[in-house]
């Protein structure tokens, strides 16, 4: 989200060179993120439980659907990628017993109904966060994201023996 504060600073001409700079490196470092967020993601769809904000659910890979999004993704990951790791996350969590209360609403959980991971700011509403790994719904349907079939994701290869490109520090 730093992203599109830095970018609207920009457009508004706040500092604009300095912003400019600042932007160039953030990217940077968002692309990066990006392939690590999606070498989070395991064959069957989970990844590490870490953090405060688990009740996010899947909304924790925001910032991959973001790249996706502006078509800012690593060169080593294709768009049908990230779109099968997303729908795997995804398809998994909202399947699993417990995730929705009795009137459709989410429920506090990352798998289910688990009370215990929220911190004391959480509520119904902060549960719609998750909301923002479908940033990639405002491609167009003729995006390669939505083309083509899908494409097993870093954590997949990895885990089916297939090569990977590994990545250097920035």
């Amino acid at each position: 989200m730093f992203l599109e504060v830095l970018h609207e600073l920009i457009l508004a001409g706040v500092d604009k060179e300095k912003n400019e700079k600042i932007y160039a490196l953030v990217r940077k470092r968002a692309v990066r993120y990006a392939y690590i967020q999606e070498s989070l993601i395991s064959p069957e769809g989970t990844y590490p439980p870490l953090g405060r904000s688990l009740a996010y659910r899947f909304g924790a890979f925001q910032l991959l659907s973001k790249m996706a999004l502006m078509q800012a993704l690593p060169k080593d990951v294709q768009p049908q990628e990230v779109r099968a790791a997303l729908y795997t996350v995804i398809k998994r969590q909202l399947s699993f017993k417990g995730t929705f209360d009795k009137n459709g609403w989410l429920q506090i959980g990352m798998v289910g109904h688990q009370r215990n991971i929220a911190q004391g700011y959480i509520s119904t509403g902060s549960l719609y966060l998750s909301s923002e790994a479908f940033l990639i719904l405002g491609l167009a349907p003729q995006n390669p994201l939505w083309q083509g079939e899908d494409q097993d994701w870093i954590g997949k290869k990895v885990w089916e023996g297939q090569d990977v490109s590994i990545h250097h520090s920035i």
